[in-house]
This record gives structure tokens, C-alpha cells and sequence, in this order.
């Protein structure tokens, strides 16, 4: 997120400022919004494939490889590997976001709170890799509510990120753009989808709670 969202994030610090030229309330309301918006397309994603889930167990595993083979994509978009990525920016672009952006247009200038709220719920929906592969992961946690909470647990923890970039001064924001803080977050996140994509296919357990719990899953 530092690396890419950091200038719109400082760019907005100014711009959702209060009368008294405080941003860190703006900023608050603006990251509520935003998550707000993460946790309603995590119910709308994660309970639909919830429902699929019911008539084809199969598709778990699937969804799962899928799920982790769009963070590794994450992962080389970051380090600048392979920017496969934005084609799906460009889908999410044409199908929603051009959609939205005149309505956040017409939020500007911002002089209430509300404003503000409903500003980073629009921004929510701004076309971005990282929460196409987290919403992927969210998809297949198994229900809409914890699909929710997966989305909810993203957009809080890109929260202290956004928030210092857009309090930082221009030149510390540029070194926290920089190659190597690109290039070692796109590493860990490759990792991550390795470990999402290959933790399914893992033999499982033959003893412990682990196993009893898939007897008691078959007498069923």
C-alpha cells in the first residue's frame, strides 16, 4: 500500500482536512468508509461462492489455487516482476469504478464528516490489485461473514500504512516508495500465495482433532 497508494493517500490528507486544517480525523473517517466498503464486497463474494460451496465441495480446493495464484500475481506486480495485474485494474475500471467516479466528484469540496465517510466507501471500489487477490482470499474463508472478517482484517491493516503516508512529508514518502520496500513486500506476499495455494493439497492430519472431526463429518 505505501508503495502503491502512498501519493493519493498524502494527496487526500490535504484534501479531506477539516476547517481547523486537521487531517487526522478526515483521515479516520475516510479509512472507515473505505474498509466499509471491503466488508460488504467480502459478504457479497464470499457468500456467493458459499453457496456454490454446498453443490460442489470440489470447488474449495479450486477456488483456493486460484485464490493464491492472484496473490503471487499481487506479489510480482509489487516487485515490478510481471504486471499481469492490470489488466484486471482495467476490468474492474470499466465494470465499476467509472461508474462511482462521479459520484465521489460530487462530494468534493469536502466540509462535513458524512462527506468524508461516504468518500472513502467510493474510494472502496477504486480498481486495485491488492484487494482483488485479498478478496480472492476472502472468497473461499467459508462464509460471507468471515469473508467479511478477512476484508475487515485487510483494510485495518493497511490502515497504519495509509495513514502514515499520508501524514508523512513528501521526501519520506518517496523512500517508502522506493525499489527495495517494493520489492521486499512483493517477496513475502509470493510466499504467502505459495502457502494459500499449496496448503490445500497437503495430506491432512490422521489423528487428532483433525481427524475426528472428518469422521464425524462422514457419518454425517
Amino acid at each position: 500500500c505505501l508503495g502503491m497508494c502512498g501519493g493519493i493517500s498524502h494527496t487526500l490528507s490535504w484534501a479531506l482536512a477539516d476547517g481547523k486544517g486537521s487531517r487526522g480525523r478526515g483521515l479516520v473517517y475516510y479509512h472507515l468508509g473505505r474498509i466499509g466498503s471491503y466488508m460488504l464486497a467480502g459478504l457479497l463474494v464470499g457468500g456467493s461462492i458459499a453457496v456454490w460451496q454446498v453443490q460442489l465441495p470440489q470447488l474449495v480446493v479450486v477456488a483456493r489455487l486460484l485464490a493464491g495464484l492472484m496473490i503471487i500475481a499481487m506479489g510480482l506486480y509489487l516487485t515490478g516482476w510481471w504486471r499481469g495485474l492490470t489488466h484486471l485494474e482495467r476490468l474492474g475500471n470499466y465494470l465499476i469504478w467509472r461508474h462511482l467516479q462521479g459520484l465521489s466528484k460530487r462530494l468534493l469540496p469536502v466540509r462535513r464528516g458524512w462527506q468524508v465517510l461516504l468518500l472513502g466507501m467510493l474510494w472502496g471500489w477504486l480498481p486495485c490489485g491488492l484487494v482483488y487477490s485479498t478478496l480472492s482470499l476472502a472468497a473461499v474463508s467459508g462464509s460471507a461473514a468471515r469473508a467479511a472478517l478477512v476484508m475487515a482484517s485487510f483494510g485495518l491493516a493497511t490502515t497504519p500504512a495509509l495513514l502514515l503516508a499520508g501524514l508523512a512529508s513528501r521526501r519520506l514518502q518517496a523512500g517508502m516508495q522506493g525499489e527495495r520496500w517494493r520489492a521486499a513486500a512483493g517477496v513475502l506476499v509470493i510466499l504467502c500465495g505459495v502457502w494459500t495455494a499449496v496448503a490445500p493439497l497437503l495430506p491432512a492430519p490422521q489423528n487428532g482433532h483433525a481427524h475426528m472431526h472428518i469422521s464425524l463429518f462422514d457419518l454425517r
